[in-house]
């Protein structure tokens, strides 16, 4: 049996590539569920510290399977395909390592919505996103959460209500992705961007991704509080110690991820 997600390594990057091309990798319920352990698999692995997310064939991900949705008219269907989807896109935040969206061809609906649920996320020149849900009487309501906390309101409500296609470069100008590169540089030039993030320590990593995510709700003074109590912890960590006296040093630290 084909699987529907693709779990790989290159160098200390863990590649996780949806794998229905046919369906322009359409999030059905099946491929969720291959994708919500390949990402628990790839984040416990300690061999490589960054996921790198993306999609084989002529594009990322054209979202939900709408042939699947009109095969399947029963209300405990869509709960149990909303319930997959949320347990991908809360996981995305909430993992230890660093998830960066390698995207091309195109990324609409929830394709669009695990875009902006990934740390980072760069594409090519070609690429082209939407939220397009309003077009066939199917308002994005759960792409917009993750959307609307990636990109500002009157652009998160413009592709909303329009539904009409966002160049990569437009993308970009929103804040729903980081940049944009020629199709033949693109996972060149995101495997650079993994292997900056693989020279850090995985340990402060994690460390910084829970306190960035954890304080986004919080009233300033409680974020603060927060944060404090963290750089605390981080201050008292082994590598905080060994990246201190190597900077002060001026040499290279050797991290012991703790």
């Amino acid at each position: 049996m084909r699987k529907l997600v693709i779990l790989e390594r290159e160098e200390e990057a863990s590649l996780i590539s949806l794998n229905d091309e046919g369906s322009f990798n359409s999030l059905s319920e099946g491929l969720l569920k291959e994708l919500f352990a390949a990402l628990k698999e790839a984040d416990e692995d300690h061999s490589t510290k960054v996921l790198i997310l993306r999609g084989v064939g002529r594009g990322f991900s054209a979202g939900h399977n709408l042939k699947e949705v009109q095969g399947n008219q029963d209300e405990s269907f869509y709960r149990n395909l909303m319930a997959c989807s949320k347990k991908v896109m809360t996981i995305l935040p909430n993992l230890n390592k660093p998830v960066i969206a390698e995207v091309h061809g195109v990324a609409t609906a929830a394709g669009c919505q695990l875009v902006a649920a990934c740390d980072l996320a760069y594409a090519d020149t070609e690429t082209k996103f939407a939220t397009p849900g309003v077009n066939i009487g199917l308002f994005c309501h759960t792409p917009l959460v993750s959307v609307s906390r990636t990109i500002a309101k009157k652009h998160s409500m413009e592709m909303l209500l329009l539904g009409e296609m966002v160049e990569a470069t437009e993308a970009k100008r929103f804040g729903l992705i980081n940049d944009v590169f020629e199709p033949e540089e693109l996972h060149e030039r995101v495997m650079t961007v993994a292997k900056t993030i693989s020279s850090k320590s995985s340990y402060i990593l994690k460390l910084g991704k829970e306190t960035f995510y954890k304080q986004l709700n919080m009233s300033l003074e409680e974020a603060y509080e927060y944060a404090s109590e963290r750089m605390i912890k981080n201050l008292r960590a082994e590598d905080a110690k060994e990246g201190i006296d190597a900077f002060l040093n001026k040499r290279d630290p050797k991290w012991k991820n703790s």
